[in-house]
């Protein structure tokens, strides 16, 4: 848990550098148009539905992820999550499940001025929830085909790079078929992550 938040706290701590750095220069409207890339380390958390269990369901997520601007206002986008592990317990009983997931969603933004603006994104995602257990007959590998949707804002501190600060959830993970786990589980991930225009 310590590397996560050191991981999040320094991941923070560039940003407000580079923005703070960036309120000295005079700002430059971003790139209309184009290819770009980026990642993204943050914090997931998984709903834990399970009555009467003691839940850990927050771990460090990281994202990396790629798209094309149409305009300032429309994008398209894709991106790689390993969403982290959660666990569950219920006296002697351990459940831990970890996610990853691949999405591609739309990205409409509003800019506020030449630098800043707010966005929301709509798609799909593929996620698989891999399930392990002191139980027996409670493992296994799900995967599952669902929306997912978010919103952040994004601070372009030169034409071709930004730091951006959103939330996104990934709905309805399903857990694998076995005789004790059934259901689904969604994953809210919080985040803050560089990317670059070409």
């Amino acid at each position: 848990m310590s590397f996560k938040r050191t991981s999040i706290a320094a991941l923070m701590a560039a940003s407000g550098i580079v923005v703070s750095s960036a309120s000295f220069a005079q700002g430059k409207p971003a790139a209309d148009t184009g290819f770009y890339i980026g990642a993204s380390v943050g914090q997931s958390t998984t709903d834990c539905g399970t009555s009467g269990a003691s839940c850990d369901d927050e771990d460090t997520a990281y994202k990396i992820f790629g798209g094309y601007k149409f305009n300032r206002n429309l994008a398209v986008e894709g991106g790689y999550t390993p969403l982290g592990e959660s666990t569950a317990s219920v006296g002697s009983a351990n459940i831990k499940g970890e996610a990853t997931a691949w999405d591609l969603v739309g990205v409409g933004s509003f800019p506020l001025g030449n630098n800043f603006s707010i966005f929301g994104k709509l798609g799909v995602y593929s996620g698989e929830l891999e399930v392990s257990s002191n139980i027996a007959g409670v493992s296994g590998k799900k995967t599952t085909t669902d929306l997912t949707y978010g919103a952040g804002v994004q601070f372009d501190f030169a034409r071709n790079l930004g730091v951006r600060a959103e939330w996104q959830r990934y709905q309805g993970l399903e857990f694998p078929s076995t005789a004790s786990t059934s259901g689904d589980t969604d994953v809210d991930v919080m985040s803050v992550g560089l990317l670059f225009t070409f």
